[in-house]
């Protein structure tokens, strides 16, 4: 919050990006925080995110001051399945966040994977980070491996390259390859680039596939590797530093993914 312009004033932040690289929640969320009274700015509520602090403004969320950010940390998890990707869920299941080891800070995921996806979920300290690996024009590739009850056949297979729409929503391309078929079940690699929800189970069903079990193996750079399920291990900071690159403030930028390097990940 302390950059200035160029006749030396502090030209300060948006509060929801103040609070997304505090590491309290996504900036998205953090609007709906401050729509619901949740955040005071030097002793008044505010009503909307369309305010602009600086580091001699007093932030409160939920009664406590907004720590300093910290510099961008980032961590491998093997979500298994059977657990909701969300701080609170009203119909009192578990969540990714009520098991993680109490060593790690509050951290909240990069996207999401349904309660009965299992494989790479990515979180962060940083909301402004998980922000952008997730914005489509980062180009990252997501790869999964999927058994489903049934067949595709190429012409499906190529429909799905091309994307679908599926009453009345657009799905971008997933290329699908088959690995192995298993009895009456097909083992399947999917890979996209946009990531709707259920989009990978929705398309399948589309074409009369029953998804029963989903893996997500990678996401852009990150691999699931041999990682345990229920394991988290952090990414070291050269590595973040190496994908993402960093900004004066010492947090990191995700940087778009080069379409040729996706390919050969395919092949690997």
């Amino acid at each position: 919050m302390k950059e200035a312009d160029e006749s030396g004033v502090e030209k300060g932040e948006r509060i929801a990006k103040v609070m997304a690289r505090a590491g309290l929640c996504s900036r998205r969320e953090a609007e709906r925080w401050i729509t619901n009274g949740r955040v005071v700015v030097n002793g008044a509520i505010i009503e909307s995110a369309a305010l602009n602090v600086t580091s001699s403004d007093i932030v409160v969320v939920d009664g406590e001051p907004l720590r300093a950010a910290e510099p961008a940390r980032l961590w491998r998890y093997h979500k298994p399945p059977g657990l909701i990707t969300s701080h609170n869920d009203p119909e009192g299941r578990s969540t990714v966040f009520d098991t993680l080891p109490p060593h790690l800070p509050r951290v909240i995921s990069v996207g999401r994977l349904d309660i009965n996806s299992e494989g790479l979920l990515l979180l962060t300290n940083d909301g402004e980070l998980a922000r952008r690996m997730e914005l489509p024009a980062t180009g990252w590739l997501r790869r999964y491996r999927v058994r489903a009850h049934g067949r595709l056949s190429q012409s499906q297979m190529d429909s799905l390259r091309k994307g679908v729409t599926i009453e009345g929503v657009s799905y971008g391309a997933i290329d699908v390859t088959v690995e192995r078929t298993q009895g009456t079940n097909v083992w399947l690699m999917a890979a996209l680039r946009e990531g709707k929800n259920r989009e990978v189970r929705r398309a399948l069903e589309h074409f009369n596939l029953t998804v029963n079990r989903l893996i997500r193996v990678s996401y852009g750079p990150f691999q699931l590797g041999e990682l345990g399920r229920s394991d988290v291990e952090e990414v070291p900071r050269r590595v973040l530093l190496d994908q993402f690159g960093g900004s004066r403030k010492g947090h990191a930028r995700a940087k778009p993914e080069k379409k040729s390097n996706a390919h050969r990940r395919r092949k690997t």
